[in-house]
């Protein structure tokens, strides 16, 4: 019988302290800046692994406003293939990098920084799009078919 091959399933957290995004610098390849995020552990519901990840890397407690979208093309990490469910976040207080992460930054989005990991220059102009009152189903349209 043939095993099985799944995706991995990530979370990805948009943090917005006050007007800007948190962005960590990874310590690990793909080298660059991301979004905070993570793997789901085994038996962790979706937000207890963002909430989590969001903690780990940036220090900061978060808290959860809502699930945006979820981003699943198979190329979207260079490692393998995985599903990411991309929380929308609030927090105060400055993010300090731990973890898996060597720096953090707080960005607008003229100040973005370029050649973001993964396809997270991708998902943060959807968030950017959503932000400006543009419609999620204009936003997503293009993803379907």
């Amino acid at each position: 019988m043939a095993k099985h091959r799944n995706p991995a399933l990530t979370v990805d957290i948009i943090i917005e302290v006050g007007q800007k995004v948190v962005l960590i610098e990874r310590r690990n390849p793909p080298y660059g800046w991301a979004l905070p995020g993570g793997f789901v552990d085994y038996g962790e519901s979706l937000e207890a692994a963002a909430i989590r990840e969001a903690r780990e890397e940036t220090s900061l407690d978060v808290k959860l406003l809502e699930q945006f979208h979820a981003y699943s093309d198979p190329s979207r990490d260079p490692r393998f293939h995985t599903v990411s469910v991309v929380f929308l976040a609030s927090a105060d207080g400055s993010p300090k990098a731990a973890d898996d992460a060597i720096n953090t930054g707080l960005f607008t989005e003229k100040d973005l920084p370029s050649g973001l990991a993964f396809d997270h220059g991708r998902i943060l102009e959807h968030y950017f799009r959503y932000r400006r009152g543009e419609p999620l189903s204009s936003i997503f349209s293009c993803l379907a078919g």
